[in-house]
């Protein structure tokens, strides 16, 4: 009851219901920002969240080890359970047995690769339903390379939430046109003076300019 009860009031809950920005089945979604900002941070709540579910999450990191991407995981749901004064230990221990980590170097490492990887833990036999991509350097990343990751992630019915640190706030500063065309949902962190925003600059449902707030100590999302 734990469990289901920290999904319900999940940060991305908000997410969901401020934006309608959420990812179907098959789609790719883009958080954007300038470097320290938190998109590490988001990409951990959405994948939480789909721990909270019981979904199957492989979480590629670009840029940290390991050992750093288990500490945003303990730190940002102990945050969660907070909220509900749940204790992390048995919710931990609980979910996690559903998240697998691999950490890449992109100047060695291309998404196909990383394709090729995916392929192989399902052929082991580990179910895989999200994905969390962090870290990417999309400069160096060519078109046919995240189109192939596209074409992976929609013939096996997954989702994938990939970080980008790029300044820009509007979409076309982005990426170019071609390559944002892959991504279902892009969304951009919004610093403000004290406090901070994620907001939307892309999505298939038509809710530009929509945006959550996050809280400025724990940059959890919230009302």
């Amino acid at each position: 009851m734990e469990k289901k009860d920290l999904l319900t009031h999940s940060p991305v809950r908000y997410f969901d219901n401020a934006t309608n920005a959420a990812l179907k089945i098959g789609e790719m979604g883009l958080i954007t920002s300038k470097k320290g900002l938190g998109k590490t941070s988001i990409l951990v709540q959405f994948g939480i969240d789909r721990l909270l579910d019981e979904k199957s999450l492989v979480h590629v990191s670009f840029d940290q080890h390991s050992s750093n991407v288990i500490s945003w995981y303990s730190s940002i749901l102990a945050e969660i359970s907070k909220r509900k004064n749940v204790k992390v230990e048995e919710i931990t221990e609980e979910i996690m047995k559903y998240r697998t980590i691999l950490n890449f170097n992109q100047s060695t490492f291309s998404l196909p690769n990383v394709v090729n990887t995916l392929k192989a833990l399902k052929g082991g036999g580990i179910k895989i339903d999200c994905l969390v991509v962090d870290g990417l350097d999309f400069e160096k990343c060519p078109l046919e390379d995240l189109n192939c990751f596209k074409e992976f992630i929609t013939s096996e019915a997954m989702t994938a939430w990939f970080s980008y640190t790029n300044e820009a706030e509007t979409l076309q500063e982005t990426l170019p046109a071609e390559k944002l065309a892959a991504f279902a949902t892009v969304a951009h962190i919004f610093p403000n003076g004290g406090k901070m925003s994620l907001g939307i600059l892309k999505s298939v449902n038509k809710t530009e300019g929509q945006s959550v707030n996050l809280d400025s100590k724990t940059l959890l999302m919230t009302k």
